[in-house]
């Protein structure tokens, strides 16, 4: 008892003592320093341990060893030291233990058969190698035999037996033919393990002379033959049949015919038998069993499942297969060979031995002197090995003793090792299957720090990523390591930084600050020693603009875009893979600097491309799908099921859809019979339906195609189907649009839309047209025409309503009743004019006319309006005539009263009214005279200053083009103007209306004057035109007084003068005029309205005009103006609609703008036309042109007479000038530094540019191109309602008039302009 308790506290401590062991060294695989450190040998390549030689070549043993300093080899053969220097034909490998036996000069294999173990061996130890078990191999010869042919009766089995001859290794058996084809093999007919050829039951068919079979020895590359075996198999009806012929009538004889039998094993035999294989091998259980019908067969484990994924099962399940087996594998497996009469089993007991195999095999020690260290053998197997030890090759019992070694089974424990402890372990673990041997040294060094790193390696990391530095190091004892940043830097710890048993330092994330020096020192009792290494972090490399998922059409091009960033001292590589594959080889793909571009692209081209930026440190990577769409594939296999006589299914196949869903099916038909190649659209569906229920047309011959719809677009038709013909029927609609109109006043045109081939619903399509006059007791007159679309009914009374009807027919019958239609016989010209014409005048461009309706029977037709002709005839202020333009405004429907727009003052007009038909005019009223009243007039058509002297300048004028009323009066006025552009006092003078000159006197010298000049009727003053002029400078050189020092001229200005009122004189700086628009006038026709305005303000401003319907709440519509135009046209209004109007400007340097008032407009229903006689006749240009030409030269004689005084150019200074109408403003009331005057409608209004000069003759003329609508609009068409507006259209005609001279009234509205326009 005491003693069992002493070896368990034995056993304690030893545990206790490993479990306090120092760790032993490990040595790095570093070549330089194995190659300076001692070490014993170790076996790095040999022979494996059963070693099946050719016996035709050199035998070579394989022995290789390292070891410091190199080991020397030697061999043993048979347990005996083998001297290889007494055999000629045995030799060793220079620095090799490898043997080579010289077999081919001589020597025989068999004589050097046997066992051989290699030892390399130097001053630190002696490793050995395995037992090697050389043997030849052998392929001999089948024996000879006598083969007796089988005879087998059908249904039998039969086993064909190969034997091959005894190999070494084991040959390959198969089974061939005399023409080396391999016999097929069944469930019915199959090889065993052992090569023999079992059948199952034989067949007739399995007679032949060749089974031959067939040993191939791999070793020698060599294939036996066995002599080929003849089955002869014979039926019973054949058998019966040979019998029967050698015996008599009498004889009774009867063979069995084949008959089944119930499955019996032919191998194995018996109910039982064993199996024993060893673990990791492969296992092979059979079973062949006789029988028929031809019996299958099953495997199962008793007790357990057949082990998944080992299992495999051959030879038609005959032969169960698993692989890798284990202890737990044994047990008892059956076979069931099974057919329809019966089974039989057979159950073989596994035993699953193992030869040994390694639990711990023992690991090369090397330790620093005076450390503890083991050796550990741990080996399994069934049943368990020995383990044994050796020390150098030599049994340990008998080897030299080790004081610091302690054997304890499969361990040695070491304890303060010294130097001369150095030796080579080994442990062998055997059983009866085989053994296992290792070889482990335990290598005692003494050796100071080395570190293995290169000095100042460079490491480079990607920013928040690890950094790995290493330290690899060696030194016995093992040396400590610390690390420090820097050259002088303090020693790294904390949390930071990871440090592993192998000198690595880890940075687990290196930052940008983590950049720099880093120094590794290792030390031990021997030395100590250090390394720096260097560490650059990097910026990370980023793919900032992703390429992104496309959808693009087919051919179409797209373009993937891959922008990175990426640290300036790496290198980045860009590339693009289709599919985690690379680009295909097409010149389509076009790789830029930041972009992938496919051109043309096609279906294959859809896919996943991935855009990889590779640098040295790093690599990212982004993806993107490419789907590409196309219009979807026709249709296909259409196909017509249920034909009835109105309806038939039409079904189909879709197309591929090109990655757009198809959205609808479009149906098509064709009528072969009357529109052959003719497609009409019939119907569609979904395009989730592939089928139809279409309606027919009777007498059709129909064929139908379908299309699909995507996004994309449209596929191309399908195929057509088959055709299908309807049967004829009565038509089922009649023409359609029926109408009766006369082209004459004595017919009746009945015209129709004829129905179309399909709608005739069968052969011989005519039509029964139908007439009767209305509201009078007449029958119905018909008449049947042939496929036509007109009929003319002669003979009518003039404009006379007719019921009219049209009705189908065809061969088989009549179309149902048709509709009835009022049509009218032909129209004939207006017999009577308007009566009770009244002209009421409005104002002085203006009138409106009223008559009385003419009766509904004279007009002989429908009425479409009247139509009213005016002229003007001559001007109340200049008893002279012209050529006459007749114009005409027409008013729709049974109107009885209109306006005449566009009118001239103070001139005499005539107008005629006339009533309107389809057919034409009537005749015309009796001519009406009107007379317009006065206008304001134009502007003077000149002014000019001559003769200045110190104190006087001389003003002439000529009257205004277009008086248009009597002139009462000139006005003048003027004011002077100092250098700096400040205005003085304002003078105003009145001058008679028959003056044409006029001297001004006691005018301040060397002072420029502005003057301002218009004329004046009874109703107002007219436009007026300025100019400036400058007194000449005293000769004397008395300076002048300033301006606004004094009055600036002298009161006294001429002796007759009749009127003057003198403003304040004090000097004010000019404001502009507050930008406004005024006086908005509308001219408007049927479907547009011509719009003008007059703009007070600065220049350089964008109008716009804005409209909508009068009274609507709905947002204004808003036309940009082309220019700094001050009319505009608006287009695309509804006739008889009020709109309201309005105009601004934007784009002012100061403020947000302007806008006008609103003005109201009503559209209207009136037509327009133009009329032109003689006037447009080349002679009469002619002779006008020479008139004109004429004048012309009269007048230039009479300027030159005028004009005899000295011309002084003036320089103009306008732009700094304000109107004298205009009260001056304050310098910072807001306000703009131009002026405009009052009236803006001529350019003289405007202010001279700086530095400009007047004409040199003094003549300031008026624009001589007025804007007129008529010169930018739409022609001349324009309307007026009844309350004035504008809503006739009119055209001008001239007439041959006595003539008062050349002179004619001009209005200054644009309305005014446009109808004077010829």
């Amino acid at each position: 008892m005491m003693k069992k308790k002493n070896i368990t506290a034995s056993k304690a401590s030893l545990v206790l003592f490993l479990c306090q062991m120092v760790s032993a060294l490990d040595v790095p695989l570093d070549s330089k320093l194995l190659e300076e450190l001692l070490q014993p040998p170790t076996i790095t390549q040999q022979s494996p341990k059963d070693y099946i030689v050719d016996p035709r070549e050199n035998i070579v043993i394989q022995c290789e060893a390292k070891g410091k300093p190199p080991p020397s080899f030697s061999w043993t053969r048979n347990g005996t030291h083998f001297d290889i220097d007494k055999d000629a034909l045995v030799t060793m490998k220079p620095n090799s233990g490898t043997l080579v036996i010289n077999i081919m000069n001589g020597g025989k294999a068999e004589a050097y058969e046997g066992v051989y173990q290699c030892t390399a061996r130097n001053e630190r130890g002696a490793a050995i190698s395995n037992n090697i078990v050389i043997r030849p191999s052998r392929s001999p010869l089948w024996t000879k035999e006598k083969l007796e042919p089988n005879q087998v009766r059908e249904g039998d089995s039969l086993v064909l037996h190969c034997r091959p001859p005894v190999g070494l290794p084991p040959p390959i058996i198969f089974w061939m033919d005399n023409a080396f084809q391999r016999l097929p093999q069944s469930e019915r007919v199959s090889q065993g393990l052992n090569g023999d050829l079992y059948f199952s039951n034989v067949q007739p068919e399995d007679t032949r002379e060749d089974y031959i079979c067939y040993a191939r020895f791999n070793h020698t590359q060599t294939i036996q033959q066995k002599q080929p075996i003849s089955v002869k198999v014979f039926s019973m009806d054949s058998l019966n049949d040979t019998i029967a012929a050698n015996l008599s009538d009498t004889d009774i004889y009867g063979a069995k015919p084949v008959t089944e039998r119930q499955p019996v094993l032919l191998t194995p035999t018996g109910s039982t038998s064993t199996k024993v294989e060893l673990r990791g091998n492969v296992l092979l259980l059979e079973c062949i069993a006789a029988g028929l019908p031809t019996p299958v067969i099953r495997w199962i484990k008793e007790g357990g499942e057949l082990p998944a994924n080992r299992t495999f099962f051959e030879n038609f399940k005959k032969t169960l297969k698993i692989i890798d087996v284990s202890e737990a594998d044994s047990g008892n497996y059956k076979c069931i060979a099974r057919n329809t009469l019966g089974s039989a089993h057979h159950v073989i007991s596994v035993t699953v031995k193992a030869a040994p195999y390694w639990i711990t095999a023992p690991r090369n020690l090397v330790l620093s002197p005076g450390e503890d260290g083991t050796l550990i053998c741990r080996a399994n197997g069934n049943p368990k090995p020995d383990i044994s030890w050796l020390a150098n090759g030599v049994p340990i019992a008998i080897a030299p003793e080790d004081p610091s070694r302690k054997v304890d089974g499969d361990t040695i424990i070491f304890s303060h090792v010294q130097e001369r402890s150095s030796a080579v372990y080994q442990c062998n673990a055997s059983n009866e299957y085989g053994y296992l041997l290792a070889n482990a040294f335990v290598n005692v060094l003494a050796e100071p720090p080395r570190i293995l790193t290169p000095a100042n390696k460079l490491y480079q990391v990607i920013a928040d990523s690890p950094a790995l530095l290493d330290c690899a190091y060696f030194g016995s004892p093992k040396p400590e390591i610390e690390w420090f940043k820097g050259v002088k830097g303090s020693i790294l710890r904390g949390n930071e930084y990871v440090f592993h048993d192998n000198g690595t330092l880890e940075i687990p994330v290196a930052q940008k600050d983590s950049t720099g020096t880093y120094t590794c020192v290792a030390r031990n009792e021997l030395g100590k020693i250090q390394n720096e290494v260097q560490l650059e972090v990097k910026d990370p490399t980023m793919i900032i603009k992703q390429p992104e998922y496309k959808v693009i059409q087919r051919y179409g091009q797209v373009s993937f875009e891959c922008i990175i960033k990426h640290d300036s001292t790496l290198l980045p590589t860009v590339v693009w893979l289709k599919d985690n594959d690379e680009l295909p080889d097409d010149e389509r793909f076009l790789v830029g600097k930041d972009n992938l571009t496919i051109m043309n692209v096609t279906d294959k081209d859809d896919g996943t491309y991935t855009c990889i930026v590779n640098t040295t440190l790093d690599s990212v990577s982004a993806s993107a799908v490419l789907t590409v769409v196309a219009r979807p594939n026709p249709p296909f296999d259409l196909e017509l099921t249920g034909q009835l006589e109105r309806s038939i299914e039409l079904s189909w196949v879709p197309g591929d859809e090109n990655n757009s869903p198809i959205t609808n099916f479009v149906i098509e038909f064709e009528d072969g019979l009357h529109e052959p190649g003719v497609w009409h659209y019939q119907t569609e569906v979904p395009g989730t339906q592939t089928t139809v229920q279409l309606k027919l047309s009777p007498y059709v011959n129909y064929s139908f195609r379908v299309i699909a719809v995507n996004e994309i677009g449209r596929s191309q038709p399908s195929e057509p189907s088959e055709q299908y013909l309807t049967k004829s029927a009565n038509p089922d609609e009649n023409p359609s649009n029926v109408q009766g109109i006369g082209s004459e006043p004595d017919n009746l045109v009945i015209t129709w839309e004829s129905l179309r081939g399909f709608q005739s619903n069968g052969p011989g399509l005519q039509y029964k047209v139908s007439w009767r006059q209305k509201d009078v007791d007449d029958e119905w007159t018909s008449v049947i025409v042939a496929n036509v679309s007109k009929y003319i009914v002669s003979g009518t009374p003039t404009f006379v309503p007719y019921e009219i009807k049209v009705q189908a027919l065809n061969d088989l019958g009549y179309a149902p009743e048709p509709l009835e239609v009022i049509g009218h016989s032909g129209e004939d010209l207006p017999m009577v004019a308007p009566g009770n014409v009244q002209v009421h005048v409005i104002n002085s461009t203006l009138a409106k006319v009223h008559w009385d309706p003419v009766p509904p029977k004279t007009v002989r037709g429908h009425l479409q309006g009247y139509k009213v002709y005016y002229w003007k005839v001559q001007s109340l202020s200049r008893r002279s005539r012209r050529h006459v333009e007749k114009k005409i405004l027409t008013f729709r429907g049974n109107k009885t009263f209109g306006m005449l727009p566009g009118l001239e003052p103070y001139s005499s007009y005539k107008l005629n009214v006339r009533v309107v038909n389809g057919k034409g005019e009537g005749p015309a009223s009796p001519d009406k005279v009107f007379k317009t009243p006065e206008g304001v007039p134009s502007s003077p058509s000149f002014l000019k200053i001559t003769n200045p002297t110190l104190d006087s300048l001389t003003l002439e004028w000529g009257s205004p083009t277009h008086p248009n009323g009597v002139l009462t009066s000139y006005i003048l006025k003027f004011q002077p103007i100092n250098n700096t552009h400040e205005l003085g006092p304002l003078v105003e003078i009145r001058i008679p209306a028959n003056e044409s000159s006029l001297i001004l006197k006691n005018l301040n010298y060397s002072t420029r004057y502005k003057f301002y000049f218009n004329a004046q009727t009874a109703v107002g003053s007219g436009s007026q035109i300025t100019e400036e002029a400058v007194t000449i400078m005293d000769e004397a050189g008395i300076l002048r007084p300033a301006v606004g020092a004094g009055k600036g001229y002298s009161e006294t200005l001429f002796a007759t003068s009749p009127v003057m009122h003198i403003v304040r004189p004090t000097f004010y700086k000019v404001q502009p005029l507050y930008p406004r628009i005024r006086n908005v006038t509308t001219a408007a026709a049927e479907t547009y309205a011509n719009i003008s305005w007059e703009y007070e303000g600065p220049d350089h401003v964008n109008f716009y005009v804005e409209y909508g319907v009068a009274g609507s709440k709905e947002d204004w519509k808003k036309e940009i103006v082309n220019g700094s135009r001050s009319f505009f046209v608006l287009k695309g209004l509804t006739p008889g609609t009020a709109y309201k109007v309005r105009v601004g400007a934007e784009g002012l340097s100061q403020g947000p703008g302007v806008r006008s008032s609103e003005d109201v407009f009503e559209t209207g229903p009136a037509m327009a036309s133009r009329q032109v006689d003689i006037a447009t006749q080349g002679w009469f240009i002619g002779l006008m042109c020479a008139v004109a030409l004429l004048i012309l030269i009269l007048l230039i004689v009479c300027f030159i007479r005028r004009n005899k005084g000295g011309k002084y150019p003036v320089k103009e200074k306008e732009d700094a000038h304000a109107d004298p109408e205009i009260q001056p403003m304050k310098e910072d009331d807001g306000t703009f530094g131009e002026y405009r005057s009052l009236e803006s409608d001529a350019e003289d209004h405007k202010p001279l540019k700086k530095g400009s000069r007047t004409p040199s003759d003094r003549t300031v003329k008026k624009e001589d191109s007025d804007d007129s609508l008529v010169d930018y609009g739409e022609g001349v068409n324009g309307q007026f309602n009844e309350d004035g507006s504008f809503i006739g259209q009119y055209s001008g005609k001239k007439e041959k008039e006595p003539a008062e001279g050349n002179e004619s009234s001009e209005a200054p509205s644009p309305v005014n302009a446009m109808n004077s326009f010829v």
